[in-house]
């Protein structure tokens, strides 16, 4: 089964779908119907299941990340109940006896699982609601948290888990590699300094830098499986991370760290196209991805790109066309749903309320091969969509230096207006303001055939950009050059993967007889 309408090329629609989603997924069943569901499957049997490690602790501060930041960087009109629920949800994931994000065993329980990798998410969705919000307990309650993280956890003896246990009564999880752990922590940690310019988050985040790059992140960008952990979204986060906390602080030694991971080990778990094997642990599954470590990539990318190095907006340009785009859950109609005679929320329109989702697809479809079931756990929409917002926010941008036209998609701001090659004859672009106009042009682009209409002369190639001194304001430029098909392929561990290309879109790509395939088979 070929699905259909999944091969979208816009960005801000599938956004808002994203965050449709995320207003579609509260347990019911779940004291005041706060909480969102965690975990997802809808082969063989649809269902949503609250999850005694995530569910409350984690889902809320992914989704309220994405959901502020679409209504920031999409204008998208978002639904406030599910804000207030999720933000419900967040400080109910604070309530127990200090002030981190817990999780209880059951339904109805007391909090008492701590488990230091969701510092991450308890972070987000303070910061979300800090900034976004107002929220002045938001901040309360990320003060008393960073101050309990240094007393609690020392970079070199690691986290005083006896403490944790008999004073707090807490149930927590030991001998966690460092970057599954507190680690992760370091990207909303920079985001809530850039909100609040509350210093000692900044602190927390150049410590956690200090251990990565002494301990894992090496000079030659190699990935060791022992030091990073087998949980592939961890690596990938904490490179975004990473680079996050470059761009504020302007460290160029920390960025050219990142990017020798990002040029060299990174491969160790990606592929051409930014899909991540959601696990590098011996007998996984090779071919089950995970598409939020994606969108970790692609934010990424748009940050090197943003530092002058054009091939990391290609290979954005490439990762949203040819993975993350096409594996949104858009065509439902094979989700079946399942007897609910006791009426139990988590089986209730099960395929209408996922809608929007995304998951744990391989390069060609949802169900990888061999797979025992297919999968959307719900914090994986909130991590993709709060990717698609940086993608927005980078497609075009305007600065000291002009306009620039970063990503070939559809895109229009106050200051400029882009059709694509891909969904248009040609790229065109209308610059709205009088100022430089920088457009980049792909690396597969004969730049002696590339035939430039509507300014006088020939315009200045640089750095992967065509530059026009003067565009003329209000008037459209169009770029015109073949989306050039060409062949390539995928290197998986245990298979490649023949795909055909249309510029930096996919065309048609083996699927080895899968089922739920995004994209139409090769020949």
């Amino acid at each position: 089964m070929k699905l259909t309408d999944v091969n979208t090329t816009d960005i801000r629609e599938a956004i808002r779908l994203g965050c449709e989603t995320m207003g579609r997924v509260f347990d019911a069943d779940d004291g005041d119907g706060d909480i969102p569901f965690f975990d997802v499957v809808v082969r063989p049997q649809a269902r949503m299941a609250f999850s005694p490690g995530a569910s409350e602790s984690h889902v809320p501060g992914r989704h309220l990340n994405a959901l502020l930041n679409a209504e920031d960087a999409a204008g998208i009109k978002i639904d406030e109940d599910s804000v207030d629920r999720h933000a419900r949800a967040a400080f109910f994931s604070y309530g127990g006896p200090i002030a981190f994000p817990l999780n209880r065993d059951e339904v109805g329980g007391p909090l008492t699982n701590f488990v230091a990798h969701h510092a991450r998410e308890g972070f987000h969705a303070l910061y979300a609601l800090a900034k976004y919000r107002d929220s002045a307990r938001a901040r309360a309650i990320a003060e008393a948290g960073l101050a309990a993280i240094n007393e609690y956890w020392d970079p070199d003896r690691d986290w005083d888990y006896d403490r944790l246990e008999q004073n707090h009564g807490l149930t927590t999880m030991r001998n966690q590699p460092f970057m599954h752990g507190l680690a992760r922590a370091i990207g909303p940690l920079v985001k809530y300094y850039r909100a609040t310019g509350y210093g000692p988050a900044l602190e927390l985040a150049t410590v956690l830098k200090d251990k990565c790059v002494a301990e894992v992140f090496t000079a030659d960008g190699s990935y060791d499986r022992e030091s990073f952990g087998d949980h592939t979204h961890s690596t990938t986060c904490v490179m975004s991370s990473l680079a996050q906390l470059a761009d504020l602080t302007s460290d160029l030694s920390l960025m050219q760290r990142v990017k020798a991971f990002y040029d060299h080990g990174l491969w160790d778990i990606r592929d051409e196209f930014g899909w991540v094997v959601e696990s590098s642990g011996e007998g996984r599954d090779p071919d089950k991805g995970e598409v939020n470590n994606s969108g970790d990539i692609l934010e990424t990318a748009l940050l090197l790109g943003k530092w002058g190095f054009a091939e990391g907006y290609h290979d954005a340009e490439r990762i949203l066309r040819c993975h993350i785009l096409p594996s949104q859950l858009r065509d439902v109609s094979f989700i079946a749903q399942p007897p609910n005679l006791d009426g139990v929320d988590g089986m209730r329109d099960v395929a209408a309320r996922l809608q929007g989702a995304f998951g744990f697809p391989a390069p060609y479809g949802h169900e990888p091969l061999d797979a025992p079931d297919v999968k959307f756990n719900l914090d994986i929409v909130g991590g993709t969509v709060g990717s698609l917002c940086e993608a927005l926010r980078a497609a075009t941008t305007y600065n000291e230096a002009g306009h620039h036209v970063n990503l070939l998609f559809d895109h229009e701001t106050p200051d400029i207006e882009v059709e694509s090659p891909y969904t248009h004859p040609a790229l065109r672009v209308r610059v709205k303001r009088p100022a430089p106009l920088y457009v980049r042009i792909p690396p597969w682009v004969d730049r002696d055939a590339l035939r430039i209409d509507g300014v006088p002369g020939q315009a200045l190639q640089t750095e992967g950009y065509a530059f026009i001194a003067e565009p003329p304001v209000g008037k459209w430029i169009t770029f015109q050059f073949p989306l050039v098909e060409h062949s390539t392929e995928l290197s998986h561990r245990t298979r490649t993967i023949r795909t055909r290309m249309r510029g930096d879109a996919v065309a048609a790509m083996e699927s080895f007889g899968a089922d739920l395939t995004f994209f139409d088979p090769l020949d």
